[in-house]
């Protein structure tokens, strides 16, 4: 009987962690299984600590209570940590949502916010179900660098408000107008000035403190400027704003069923939409960066995305913010030494000790400070070094990633990714619908003309250019030569070139047409 329990039990922990070989004698399992629990409470304090002041700082960019961001950080880790799909990759509050977040908030109101989260979890299982989950790779990357750029621009310049605990105005477009405002006033007035030296010194803090290796592997960054900051504005007594706390049980809010009557206006199902596709893109994309980072289990892409559902479905039921696979904690997670996914659930039990115990800690931190780091963040969404060479090698999806993101900032995040993937796709038509033409005088004095490629109505344009250009009867000295349209090279052609092509033939001769169906294996002479 000893023997057939520590099988099961070796069998179920080389699954979950390929360092312990499958040959191990049940001593050598119980140290495999000691060490790995050593180090995943390890990583389990470090991503804990990170996730407080991040999971606070998000849900106050999106104008929500900071104990529904705690919520979210403990249901990615007590439940979606649990479920299958991705072993290290951890999951909460992200600040790719903060913008769609905080419009739905403003737009809805923050009792709605429990049904749209919701709603959009049930869509991601019903897509994890379907097996979607590996069609989200195939998504234009550079709309979805577009996309993040277009949060970052978006989550700056309303955190830029908050640094100096000034109110940002709604839209993209008004926060990015009023900055030069906010400079005014805020030279003018001594506590803004504090609250942006706090602000600012917290986000310099976050660029210094990884410099130093060795402490930044112990204490993370965001903890120790979050920390400092604290620190300086208590014991100095500044005259800045801090986090109002409500009570965790007070925040959770449950949807009402009079609150599910609103999925039926347009608008709040484009919300919806635009959650678990946005949340599913960034939670996938991050898996197959975590992947990278590790020699463990691959990632179920449709397990993970029912994971994921399942997360945002509970959050929803609790009103709290929807959640995503986040790529700070995750590769903290795996820096740390997490083996397997009982880091994650760990770092939720923390939380949710936290939460229940310490809340009145969350009241000493200044809003300048969380607004520091959400700066930094909303910074390193941005993709900086990657134009460059973007640019020298595929220009047309650097006019992708700038197109969305624009769009973003001028009208909003669901509309701003809809046009960068209706751009992407044209992009892709144009560069698939390569066509040419190649002219050859036979011995009997005809023009053979054939067109080789894609031919589509992109392409259409030049095509009929470089057909007029050609001899035709009455036009130039002497008898034109017959010319003879060879179509058999088309690997594709659509009905308006075919109809343009048919046009063109009976304007300047008769035609002959080898087939008569006019399929693209035909040839039209023109005599």
């Amino acid at each position: 009987m000893p023997q057939t329990f520590f099988r099961r039990v070796r069998k179920m922990t080389t699954r979950l962690s390929p360092s312990l070989p499958a040959s191990l004698s049940p001593s050598g399992l119980r140290a495999g299984i000691r060490a790995n629990l050593r180090a995943d409470f390890t990583a389990s304090l470090v991503v804990f600590l990170i996730a407080v002041p991040l999971s606070v700082g998000i849900a106050v960019a999106s104008g929500v209570p900071v104990e529904l961001g705690l919520v979210t950080g403990i249901v990615g880790g007590l439940l979606t940590g649990l479920l299958p799909g991705s072993s290290l990759q951890v999951s909460g509050p992200a600040a790719g949502l903060t913008v769609l977040v905080y419009e739905a908030v403003r737009e809805y109101g923050l009792r709605a916010l429990g049904v749209l989260v919701l709603t959009a979890g049930l869509l991601q299982i019903a897509m994890g179900l379907l097996r979607l989950g590996r069609w989200f790779r195939a998504i234009s990357v550079a709309v979805v660098q577009g996309m993040l750029a277009g949060i970052g621009v978006v989550l700056i310049a309303g955190q830029l408000y908050a640094l100096a605990d000034a109110d940002a105005p709604a839209g993209g477009l008004e926060k990015l107008g009023g900055l030069a405002t906010l400079l005014t006033e805020t030279v003018s007035s001594p506590d803004a000035l504090v609250a942006v030296a706090v602000g600012a010194g917290t986000a310099a803090m976050l660029v210094v403190w990884p410099r130093w290796r060795r402490a930044a592997r112990v204490v993370p960054a965001p903890l120790v400027a979050v920390a400092l900051a604290t620190t300086v504005v208590t014991v100095l007594r500044l005259p800045v704003d801090r986090v109002r706390v409500r009570g965790l049980l007070d925040a959770v809010q449950p949807p009402g069923s009079g609150d599910f009557a609103r999925l039926t206006e347009f608008g709040v199902l484009g919300t919806v939409l635009a959650f678990a596709l946005i949340a599913s893109a960034e939670s996938l994309f991050s898996a197959a960066a975590v992947d990278r980072l590790h020699d463990g289990p691959r990632t179920d892409f449709n397990r993970e995305l029912i994971a994921q559902g399942a997360g945002n479905t509970v959050c929803g039921a609790l009103g709290a913010l929807p959640m995503t696979a986040v790529i700070v904690r995750s590769s903290a997670n795996v820096n740390a030494g997490a083996r397997t996914k009982a880091s994650r659930v760990l770092h939720g039990v923390w939380l949710l000790v936290f939460a229940t115990l310490l809340p009145w800690a969350l009241e000493l931190i200044p809003v300048a400070a969380l607004a520091g780091v959400l700066v930094h963040a909303g910074w390193k969404l941005l993709p900086g070094r990657e134009l460059g060479p973007l640019w020298r090698e595929q220009r047309g999806e650097v006019a992708v990633l700038l197109v969305t993101t624009a769009a973003i900032v001028i009208t909003n995040l669901f509309e701003g990714v809809l046009i960068g993937l209706l751009m992407a796709v044209v992009k892709a038509a144009w560069e698939s619908s390569h066509v040419h033409i190649e002219t050859v005088r036979r011995a009997d004095g005809v023009v053979r003309v054939r067109v080789l490629g894609n031919a589509n109505f992109l392409r259409l344009p030049k095509l009929l250019d470089e057909l007029d250009a050609l001899p035709r009867r009455g036009h130039g000295p002497g008898r034109a030569p017959a010319v003879e349209l060879d179509l058999s090279d088309l690997r594709h052609m659509d009905r308006a070139c075919r109809s343009a092509l048919l046009a063109w033939a009976e304007r300047n001769a008769a035609v002959r047409q080898d087939d008569e169906d006019g399929e693209a294996t035909g040839r039209v002479v023109a005599v």
